[in-house]
């Protein structure tokens, strides 16, 4: 039905056009999103709490993992973080399915919620394990009492629950940042803004819903409560799926647009096929369609970009294509429109920038892993209570939330007044770049850390934890900058990627995010490999050996800090390089200094 047969009757056509979204999104029901019946921040609250929940669940597994796997499952310290980089990776990994189904077939509303289901069924299933399997004898796995041996299936059903926990928060996540900021209309001026500003909320949700995880549950699992803190995890998760569920009539939709491997093959199969021909000099005699919109589900023209020429040859339309079109036999195979060739266009020009992520996640995921390693073999207690390591990512929370508002309230107004009249604050490309600034400084604090915490430890202890007299409150920065980082990267990260990507892949610019991660935790868990293999030898048990009293685990931050400096040159090389995607109906002006890097 069209929007002008929703609308009341008696109005002007005007002001019929206007109850509607312009973006193309459309109800429950397929027909066109009337914008006071569905979307905006009715839909986007219950979006953000869902977020927080499921959150929440996943962190009750992730946050204390690497002490599960050390104190129940007995594996050393390298081991374990090795294991939890690794299980981390395939979350995000999981990320670029969930986004693949979504773009291409299911739309992100089922996807969605199909993974929330394989979410819950997963945690269940370890909550189930761990009870009845893993935590024998009763308590174990806390500072003091060990954990018995396990046979291999109890530790293959193990690794299958958290696998499972993986597949579905993966598959979830990249689409439930996409589908919050579907329901605001970029195309409005109000909607637009909201827009913006849900990428920072939605990042604020994932934070304090993982507060409760790093406090509470982290305090109870670090007590050896491992069960309960998994079954708690699970009850957020299935509140989440039912509260995602209850929203459903509210939500706007955007259609899946088709398998877009496909569209990009017939790119790149169409411009080989003609390699030798001469292009014209006159771009306006490339193949395109008539009207604002593509073929693909009314997705949105993209203009013509001069980079990666080659690729236009896929856009010329020779004779033999003049005559196909007469014919109506035209392959896709051989001429592939404007719109097309740029989506294969888009997706090159953010490889670089995704690419100088990567180092930057390496550093992120040490506050799971090392970090938390680092902190148990500090003093953990005050006065006769017990801090649990894994809890002093809380203080990452309280960053994130102070500098979300710092930057929202303070830094971007001041940013945009100092700029030129009508100009935004600091743009997506210049925030990812201080985030990369303050992760070196996070590194660096962490190694300064380090050094002082060897100073006052006892290097004989036969156990590392609680060997240093040095309080665990000496972690603070550390985990502070690395809030802040995550805050200008991860926040910048998210709007930057759903910006750029084109109206049928806006999943996928969510999973190169996700994926940055995965990335990243795999190349921390080959670099900490490598590290311990060159740094062990007979006399010398390497940087981050099972005694972190006898390692130099300050040598290792102070080499992320090294890798992650020539990674910010690179990437300002590369930021300073990229082109913005432009759409018709938007100025090359407005959408360049949305995304420029200047300094």
């Amino acid at each position: 039905m069209a929007c002008l047969e929703v609308c009341k009757e008696g109005k002007l056509k005007e002001e019929q056009e206007e109850a509607c979204t312009q973006d193309g999104s459309v109800d429950w029901h397929g027909r066109p999103a009337i914008k006071a019946k569905s979307g905006q921040w009715t839909a986007g609250i219950i979006i953000l709490l869902n977020q927080g929940l499921a959150t929440l669940a996943f962190f009750g597994v992730g946050v204390n993992l690497v002490l599960f796997l050390t104190r129940v499952l007995d594996q050393n310290n390298a081991e374990a973080a090795n294991n939890v980089s690794k299980w981390t990776g395939t979350v995000y990994i999981f990320s670029l399915v969930g986004a693949f189904l979504s773009d291409s077939y299911w739309g992100r509303y089922k996807t969605c919620a199909i993974f929330q289901v394989i979410f819950v069924i997963g945690l269940v299933s370890l909550s189930l394990s761990s009870y009845l399997f893993l935590i024998r004898p009763r308590g174990c796995g806390n500072q003091e009492m060990p954990c018995g041996s396990h046979s291999g299936l109890e530790i293959t059903l193990f690794y299958l629950s958290i696998y499972l926990v993986a597949l579905g928060n993966g598959g979830y996540q990249p689409n439930i940042a996409t589908f919050g900021a579907d329901q605001f209309d970029e195309d409005d001026p109000k909607e637009g803004h909201s827009k913006v500003a849900f990428f920072s909320y939605f990042y604020l949700a994932l934070n304090l819903g993982s507060l409760f995880s790093n406090t509470i549950l982290g305090y109870f699992e670090d007590e050896g409560m491992w069960a309960l803190g998994f079954w708690a995890s699970a009850g957020s998760a299935l509140a989440a799926l039912v509260l995602f569920l209850a929203g459903t009539t509210r939500y706007r939709h955007f259609k899946p647009s088709g398998n877009p491997l496909s569209r990009f093959s017939q790119v790149l199969v169409a411009a080989i096929r003609k390699c030798s021909v001469d292009m014209p000099p006159d771009t306006d005699e490339l193949y395109d369609i008539d009207g604002n919109y593509s073929s693909m589900n009314g997705n949105r023209k993209i203009l013509h970009t001069d980079e990666f020429k080659f690729l236009d040859r896929a856009a010329y339309i020779s004779t033999r294509d003049v005559e196909e079109q007469k014919k109506g036999t035209h392959s896709m195979w051989r001429l592939c429109p404007v719109t097309q060739v740029e989506e294969v266009k888009c997706v090159l020009r953010l490889l670089p920038i995704w690419l100088c992520t990567i180092i930057y996640s390496v550093v992120f995921t040490q506050m799971a892993s090392l970090f938390v390693e680092q902190g148990a073999a500090m003093k953990t207690t005050v006065s006769n209570f017990r801090i649990p390591p894994a809890s002093m990512s809380s203080f990452d929370i309280l960053s994130v939330a102070l500098f979300i508002f710092l930057y929202r309230r303070v830094l971007d107004p001041l940013v945009a007044r100092i700029k030129k009249k009508g100009s935004r604050g600091l743009t997506e490309l210049q925030r990812m770049g201080i985030g990369l600034v303050i992760a070196i400084m996070a590194m660096v604090s962490a190694g300064i850390v380090e050094c002082y915490r060897l100073k006052h430890a006892d290097k004989d202890c036969m156990h590392c934890e609680g060997s240093s007299s040095l309080s665990i409150f000496w972690q603070v920065p550390q985990y502070a900058f690395i809030g802040a980082s995550e805050v200008f990267m991860y926040v910048g990260q998210l709007e930057f990627f759903n910006a750029q990507t084109p109206d049928g892949l806006k999943s996928f610019g969510s999973a190169l995010c996700m994926t940055s991660i995965s990335l990243g935790n795999y190349v921390s868990s080959l670099l900490v490999t490598m590290v311990m293999k060159i740094s062990t030898e007979d006399h010398m048990p390497g940087w981050i050996p099972g005694n972190l009293n006898k390692g130099h685990l300050d040598w290792f931050y102070f080499l992320l800090a090294g890798l992650t400096t020539i990674d910010l040159i690179v990437y300002i090389a590369c930021a300073r390089w990229y082109k913005s995607i432009k759409l018709e109906g938007k100025t090359a002006e407005n959408i360049d200094d949305q995304v420029s890097f200047k300094l």
